[in-house]
């Protein structure tokens, strides 16, 4: 691309909001006085440890859409001061130092009190640059330190010394550690070193680059510089102690993860060939599936349902969005009746285009719901995927600026609802549309910049389909949470979809050891029920070692689907699926595996629930809280690949070779230690690393904090406490609880959360076991909330090898080899 890079360098103070520049205030106002059109550069303290920086003139606006609103100043209670010269001015609040210098181009630091050098720094000359239609900002860059964030990118996690496109596509296939860019948009960066972190957040959607330490000048340095193709700079700098203290003062900017129902923790199976039959009918094979999990007693919470529903029973055979074919689906609602009979629920894949052949092609471009070409002044033209793997055909996508285009798909939405589809899966909402310059409709929108989708960017129609998605839902029922499963995203996009997923991932070791990083970026980000599709979605069948391998990993993360379009060469159109019982000599291994996964599903809600309450990432980086301990901040650890916190408590590895029964595991320095989960269940002290013995047909390396506990429940599916709607003789009650304890001398500590699994408002409970142990173990329990759950007593499960007793409590059968007491209160 050109590059026409102008720096303007005379600013001066200018007067606003009533105050003079000499004043005590928390915010700078300077306009350049060189150059043909001024650029406006401004600064502002908004809350402790968050500060807002824009860079804008009338060629170069602000973003007309951000991705967050801008948050009122809220510096109550905290102690400001605030010094100014002719050309500088610093403010300290909150423990953060900020100083702004116009003596050239802008140039702020931040700095933590205590440090001695500034943690973020603007780079000296070429700080806040103009380039042809769009902008660059350059900083300073600290080598070897860790950069996350950026919502999904290539492993490895840290994303320093790399380059990255701030853009979305397709990428079906995608090779996990080179592809860019994958499915989100989220130009959140965040600098993580032991001594503090600082997040760099841009709220446009216009597409960019980010360069993480890549490019390096003789003349400039070390540097790191965001480019964004359009307009103006909107910027939001976080400063804190952690990583979570950032992604804290992110969530306080942008929104809280949303609630999840408790259903979507299951298993959720998945398989385009299944509503691609015509012969046998789909709806027949997906009941036969039904049937082959009651089989095999594999308990399954939902079904992803693609797209193969909506597939036109004549040619061209193409799919059409919110129509049904009905050869292969005579009877819908009867269908997802059926399903929900067999404790299924069921997610409806929609995409947000037409082909020219839809039903209603003609209507919406009538109506304006289609975005404009300004070349044919007509509604513009792409070619769209429409069939198997690599096919195509002309239409359009809905442009959800368009009034037209936001009230079809809200309608359409609803009458899935009616159906009684439970969740809406938001597919192919990458929007990659060929031309900058076609045209939104803007309705009832601001168009003094133009409306050209460059500026207005393509993932703002992804962030406006979750919201149309999210509010039809809401208006059918609004007491219950709404389920949007989403594979791109922006920051927006998340205050609707309440999941997403890594896209067309391929079967491969390599792709199931990248996707760890994904994870973690992911959560950072504040995408916190993700997950991978296991096995691969294409590529080819994953063999038995790597499909169990993939499933014992998969079921320590928050979202667990095994859905899959196996290319055939035979025939594109439909793929072939991974069913869990594939592969008969490893059947029931997965059998149990997906058991355990329902066990830990009280744990993994409970971490939802607490992501939604604080932001915190139920997937987690193993420095994460262990930032004291130096070898957290070395290369092998920072790639984020091997290993990860389920948790605060749960530490899982993982074999990502064919043929290999070990791990090399960091275990961070902690008091305690750590037991093995698995045979021969040792203690491992903190602060180093150790090689875990690991058979593929026994588990994946899992490691517990000493210390900790875990809230289990039953191995196999269950009601939530609020859900009525859909009774099953396959979905149980909810009245059983144990805790997985591990103490040592001393004593621990396990809390958890419980709601009723549905409510869009619950009320929420906390629970909070503890226990002290010498001799003996006793442990009390804490109840703080209005939510009453069903069960009424509590198990404690000790570890494999734990010969001490739990006072007061009656002790059970033993169950895989660990005592059990039961305590009543």
């Amino acid at each position: 691309m050109p590059q026409r890079e102008y720096i303007p360098r005379d600013y001066t103070v200018v007067q606003e909001n009533g105050q003079a520049p000499s004043s005590a205030s928390t915010d700078v106002t300077l306009v350049s006085a060189d150059g043909d059109s001024p650029f406006k550069f401004t600064f502002e303290a908004l809350r402790p440890g968050l500060f807002r920086t824009s860079f804008s003139s009338k060629t170069h606006p602000l973003p007309p859409h951000p991705s967050t609103p801008r948050p009122a100043p809220n510096l109550g209670g905290t102690t400001v001061t605030s010094k100014s010269s002719e050309s500088h001015k610093t403010i300290n609040l909150g423990g953060v130092t900020a100083t702004v210098d116009w003596s050239g181009p802008p140039l702020v630091s931040l700095q933590l009190d205590g440090q001695t050098t500034p943690i973020h720094r603007d780079l000296e000359f070429r700080s806040y640059v103009a380039d042809a239609t769009g902008i660059a900002h350059y900083t300073r860059y600290k080598r070897d330190t860790l950069h996350v964030g950026l919502g999904e990118k290539a492993a490895p996690m840290n994303l320093s010394n790399r380059n990255f496109i701030l853009s979305v596509t397709d990428c079906f296939g995608y090779d996990i550690y080179r592809t860019d860019p994958l499915y989100k948009h989220i130009p959140l960066l965040i600098n993580a070193t032991p001594e503090g972190c600082v997040g760099i957040f841009s709220t446009s959607h216009s597409r960019g680059t980010y360069a993480v330490g890549s490019e390096i000048d003789g003349l400039w340095g070390h540097f790191k510089v965001y480019r964004q193709d359009y307009g103006g700079l909107e910027e939001y700098l976080m400063v804190g102690k952690t990583i979570q203290d950032v992604v804290r003062i992110y969530a306080d900017l942008v929104g809280y993860p949303l609630l999840v129902p408790r259903w979507a923790f299951g298993y959720i199976a998945g398989g385009m060939k299944y509503s691609m039959l015509d012969e046998p009918r789909a709806s027949d094979a997906l009941m036969e599936f039904a049937a082959k999990l009651k089989k095999h007693d594999i308990p399954c919470s939902a079904f992803q349902m693609s797209s193969g529903y909506t597939v036109a029973e004549t040619e061209p055979k193409t799919r059409n969005v919110f129509t049904w074919n009905r050869h292969r689906f005579p009877d819908p609602e009867g269908f997802v009746a059926k399903y929900h009979e067999e404790g299924i629920r069921i997610i409806a894949n929609v995409k947000p285009y037409v082909l020219a052949n839809h039903p209603e092609y003609p209507k919406l471009v009538a109506s304006g719901a289609l975005f404009t070409d300004p070349r044919t002044k007509q509604s513009g033209v792409a070619r769209l995927w429409s069939a198997g793997g690599g096919e195509s055909g002309e239409g359009g996508h809905i442009d959800f600026t368009s009034e037209a285009g936001f009230n079809w798909w809200y309608e359409g939405v609803k009458a899935l609802r009616k159906c009684g589809i439970e969740g809406i899966w938001n597919d192919n909402n990458e929007y990659t549309i060929p031309d900058d310059d076609w045209q939104c409709a803007l309705d009832g929108r601001p168009s003094e910049f133009g409306s050209h989708v460059g500026l207005w960017g393509r993932s703002l129609h992804t962030e406006l389909m979750g919201k149309s998605s999210h509010d039809a839902l809401i208006e059918l029922e609004p007491d219950v949470r709404p389920f949007v499963l989403t594979r791109s995203a922006t920051a927006g996009t998340m205050r609707y979809a309440a999941s997403s997923w890594a896209g067309d991932n391929v079967t491969s070791w390599d792709g199931m050891k990248g996707a760890n990083s994904l994870s973690l970026n992911a959560g950072i980000s504040l995408i916190q029920c993700y997950g991978h599709d296991i096995g691969g979605f294409e590529g080819p069948q994953p063999t038995p070692e790597l499909l169990l391998r993939w499933i014992q990993l998969g079921i320590h993360s928050q979202r667990f689907a095994i859905n899959c379009f196996k290319t055939d060469e035979n025939d594109n159109t439909i793929g072939g699926v991974i069913e869990p019982w594939m592969y008969p000599e490893i059947t029931p291994l997965i059998r149990n595996a997906i058991k355990r996964r329902y066990e830990l599903i009280p744990y993994l809600y409970s971490l939802m629930l607490e992501s939604h309450l604080t932001a915190l990432a139920p997937q987690r980086w193993i420095g994460w809280g262990y930032e004291s301990d130096p070898e957290v901040w070395t290369p092998e650890v920072m790639a984020g690949e091997t290993q990860y916190w389920l948790g605060d408590t749960i530490l899982v590895g993982g074999v990502y070779e064919p043929g290999n029964s070990t791990a090399r595991m960091y275990l961070p320095k902690n008091d305690e230690g750590y037991l093995n989960l698995n045979a021969p269940h040792q203690h491992f002290a903190g602060g180093q690393w150790v090689e875990i013995d690991s058979p593929w047909q026994e588990s994946i390396p899992l490691l517990a904090r000493v210390g900790g506990g875990i809230v289990v429940g039953k191995d196999l599916q269950t009601r939530s406490a609020g859900d009525h709607r859909f009774p099953s003789p396959n979905a149980v009650e909810d009245d059983y609880r144990a805790v997985e304890i591990f103490p040592a001398q001393g004593s621990g500590s396990c809390t958890w959360y419980e709601d009723d699994g549905i409510s869009a408002r619950p009320n929420i409970s906390k629970f909070t076991l503890t226990y002290s142990s010498s001799e003996e173990i006793s442990v009390g329990l804490k109840i703080e909330g209005e939510y009453v759950p069903a069960w009424k007593e509590l198990d404690i499960i000790l570890p494999v090898g734990e010969k001490r007793s739990v006072v007061n409590c009656k002790r059970k059968t033993n169950s895989r080899g660990r005592e059990v007491f039961t305590f009543v209160f």
